[in-house]
């Protein structure tokens, strides 16, 4: 979408979630372009997101089975109700 830079200062807050958005947003000054507003970081889509986690998952190594957690890893430290021994 263009619009002129005159237009642009009323409606700035709108026009930069579109950019965030991914919509391309160019500012005009007599009908020429002169400055485009773009994200800094580039918004990701669902599908690449949800790739991305999967390639984590997969890189990950196995669960080592019978393994105690952090959870249990100071258990010694205290008493059946809770409390520091």
């Amino acid at each position: 979408m263009e619009v002129s830079v005159s237009d642009a200062k009323g409606q700035l807050t709108e026009l930069v979630r579109r950019a965030e958005d991914g919509e391309d947003v160019v500012l005009t000054r007599h009908g020429r372009p002169v400055a485009r507003l773009q994200p800094l970081r580039t918004t990701r889509r669902e599908s690449d997101r949800r790739a991305f986690m999967e390639a984590v998952r997969k890189a990950a190594p196995p669960k080592v089975e019978g393994a105690t957690g952090a959870v249990r890893s100071q258990d010694f430290l205290y008493d059946e109700d809770g409390l520091p021994k």
